[in-house]
């Protein structure tokens, strides 16, 4: 069997996958229109592939998220289903020249999120009055976290990672906390950007794996850590690696790997890493309606300290 890794599905950016506890894998992703939220699930990765598109919830014809539908997450938080996403109420950019996203959430309360209704709870107002989106949650010793990038006008570039408790899991708790900004030379190729967040607890440690730079060839993914004793609140837990732990692979014909997430297999020790990439760089036009960016997934590796090994995107090392 070769080592090449190949596009599990076509054409869906900044994918999500999740296994809830019933052993299903459930899959969101960024579609190519940006105008809907849709979900798949399937008893194994593979089935994913070939698993038909059920449609959550589309977007408005006008109002405040009624344009280009980014990242969605689908997560299980305190008994209901909730998809987090970024909207905008225009393609224009605004005065700095950014995209005018916020974030928002709908949520399931029925047990098969595929039933049931998807209720807006409008937007999740992070206290700042800026361009975010990516968001994600994580829950550790009890309390659920909400992680996602944004825009702040007195840092440099186009967004930074922030964290902050969840009072619930539409609202948060606390103000929002600054982890990461783009500051390394990979982190700044094209636009200074910290964006995608993902949360991975193993072996006594809090991983984000985030993405940084313009989102062609130069997007990477980067890692920061905590111990699982410390404060994640205090920015001075996190520790931050000052290389990517991922970039293209030129030699293999794939570029721009990012914005991931973690899923896991039947066996507890095993992670997957799923992230989207290109497979050539001569995009026409706006890299924006470039609908060529596709779901890849890999094994996890790890170093005997316990470190996550990202390797290369193309291959399963």
């Amino acid at each position: 069997m070769s080592d090449l890794i190949q596009p599990l599905i076509p054409q869906r950016a900044d994918p999500h996958i999740s296994r809830h506890g019933d052993g299903v894998y459930y899959f969101t992703a960024s579609v190519p229109q940006y105008d809907r939220i849709e979900l798949r699930r399937a008893a194994s990765i593979d089935g994913l592939a070939s698993a038909p598109a059920y449609i959550a919830w589309r977007k408005p014809d006008t109002g405040p998220w009624s344009e280009l539908i980014w990242a969605p997450e689908l997560h299980f938080n305190q008994g209901a289903w909730y998809v987090y996403f970024a909207a905008a109420h225009t393609r224009a950019l605004d005065a700095l020249g950014m995209f005018q996203h916020r974030m928002y959430a709908i949520r399931n309360v029925a047990a098969d999120p595929f039933t049931g209704e998807w209720e807006f709870l409008g937007q999740v107002d992070s206290g700042i009055d800026s361009f975010c989106l990516d968001a994600t949650t994580f829950t550790h010793r009890g309390q659920l976290y909400y992680l996602w990038a944004q825009k702040d006008r007195a840092i440099a570039g186009n967004s930074n990672l922030y964290i902050a408790p969840m009072k619930t899991p539409w609202q948060l708790a606390g103000a929002p906390v600054m982890l990461s900004k783009p500051e390394f030379d990979w982190e700044c190729c094209g636009f200074l950007v910290n964006e995608g967040p993902s949360v991975l607890q193993r072996h006594g440690k809090v991983f984000i794996s985030y993405s940084a730079s313009a989102t062609d060839e130069n997007y990477a993914m980067g890692l920061l850590w905590a111990d699982e004793n410390a404060d994640l609140l205090n920015p001075a837990s996190w520790h931050k690696s000052p290389e990517p732990v991922m970039r293209s692979a030129a030699e293999d014909s794939v570029f721009g790997p990012g914005h991931n997430s973690f899923t896991e297999t039947d066996n507890p020790d095993e992670v997957l890493l799923v992230y989207h990439a290109r497979t050539y760089t001569e995009i026409e036009g706006d890299p924006l309606w470039n609908p060529d960016r596709h779901t890849f997934v890999k094994p996890l590796r790890w170093s005997e300290d316990g470190m996550p090994l990202f390797g290369r995107p193309s291959r399963r090392d």
